[in-house]
């Protein structure tokens, strides 16, 4: 597995963390921090099985390239 577009990763990845610390330090309550959290997750998940389907997308994780045979 690699990062097959880090842009996006790093933008999942701080969208997590920032909704992560507004939960813990309680300016967001958890009813409406979790689904926030799943649908970062989610879109993440869902560009990975785009891709694999065929689908032209630019996952966040895709499969590892190979230079040479």
């Amino acid at each position: 597995m690699t990062i097959a577009n880090p842009s996006k990763a790093l933008i999942a990845l701080v969208g997590l963390i920032c909704i992560t610390v507004l939960m813990a330090i309680g300016k967001l309550d958890m009813d409406n921090g979790v689904p926030i959290i799943t649908l970062i997750i989610g879109y993440a998940v869902g560009n990975g099985i785009a891709a694999r389907s065929g689908e032209p997308v630019q996952p966040i994780i895709g499969p590892k390239q190979t230079d040479g045979p």
